[in-house]
């Protein structure tokens, strides 16, 4: 167990993408910054759990959590008078390990002041084109998506309808009849039914997802069903998600409270709001769009892996 589970053959190709990933960044004058793991605050996201210490440097033994993205730390440079903006490093996140997901990852987030999400797409796009030599990235509307391929539009389904769409998919189970969530039940046909089946030839980037899943971006000017945000897919993988970032921090301080209702009413405990980052907000973020997208997932198919411990030295299991 103490050899790596990626070669030095493949160690030699993962450098080389990651130049390639910091030389497309420095061609376009965006500048890598540095920002810490450790943090007060943290996420309040239902679906995301951090991994928490203590500090012994003080008597205050405060409460450390470990990031699960730098997102909060790279907007506060941004409010701080930062420009255009990335960083490349470590992220982590409390979850079971699986072969796209190890709790310790790699993590590309970057931020393009003045980018609306489809500006943002494009330059995703360019940057896979570059390190996967694969076509530039299909795109198309969450709900154009449903309706195209279940004969459903997930924006005004009620939850009998979504219930129907999933047993119509030979997706059943006791848990379908009691849950309520129109959320969960679209985040399951999403992934059970519609992941395998865009991006298989060259990415696809799906956008306008539902505004009640708008976590960190804006709700459009156009349609308030749908929140500016996209996610990007490959072969199966889910490979980045991005938003047109929310900059109210009165909203966002609301989104973080029922993030927390939800928290609790799930069995779950409240998590600390990161009071830093909604002073950031309330002194002035620039409008701007950020994406986030995982490294070692980009290597895996970049190199034509089979899971993700291939394409890092050690996954937790090996720590």
């Amino acid at each position: 167990m103490f050899q790596p589970g990626l070669s030095w053959r493949d160690a030699k190709k993962r450098a080389e993408i990651l130049h390639e990933i910091r030389n497309f960044f420095y061609q376009k004058g965006v500048v890598e910054v540095d920002t810490p793991m450790l943090s007060q605050g943290t996420v309040t996201d239902k679906y995301l759990e951090a991994f928490e210490t203590q500090s012994r440097a003080n008597s205050s033994n405060q409460v450390y959590y470990l990031q699960t993205s730098p997102e909060f730390a790279l907007k506060r440079l941004l409010a701080s008078g930062y420009q255009d903006i990335y960083q490349l490093g470590k992220a982590f996140r409390d979850e079971e390990q699986g072969r796209y997901h190890n709790p310790e990852f790699t993590m590309l987030e970057w931020y393009r002041l003045g980018f609306d999400h489809f500006s943002l797409m494009d330059e995703v796009s360019q940057l896979l084109t570059l390190t996967l030599n694969c076509e530039p990235a299909d795109t198309i509307s969450y709900q154009q998506l449903f309706i195209n391929e279940l004969d459903l539009d997930p924006l005004t389904a009620d939850v009998c309808e979504l219930k129907l769409a999933l047993s119509d998919n030979g997706i059943l189970g006791d848990w379908i009849a009691n849950e309520t969530d129109r959320d969960i039940l679209l985040q399951v046909l999403f992934s059970e039914c519609l992941e395998e089946k865009i991006g298989q030839i060259r990415p696809c980037t799906v956008y306008h997802f539902p505004s009640s899943q708008a976590s960190l971006a804006k709700v459009s000017a156009d349609n308030s069903l749908v929140a500016e945000r996209f996610e990007v897919y490959f072969k199966g993988i889910e490979l980045a998600n991005g938003f047109h970032e929310l900059t109210n921090a009165k909203e966002q301080r609301r989104r973080f409270e029922q993030d927390n209702e939800y928290r609790l009413q799930m069995g779950k405990t409240k998590k600390p709001i990161d009071e830093r980052f909604i002073s950031a907000l309330a002194h002035g973020l620039p409008p701007c769009s950020g994406v986030a997208l995982g490294i070692d997932r980009l290597i895996m198919l970049a190199l034509e892996l089979h899971s993700i411990d291939q394409s890092m030295c050690f996954t937790v299991d090996r720590a």
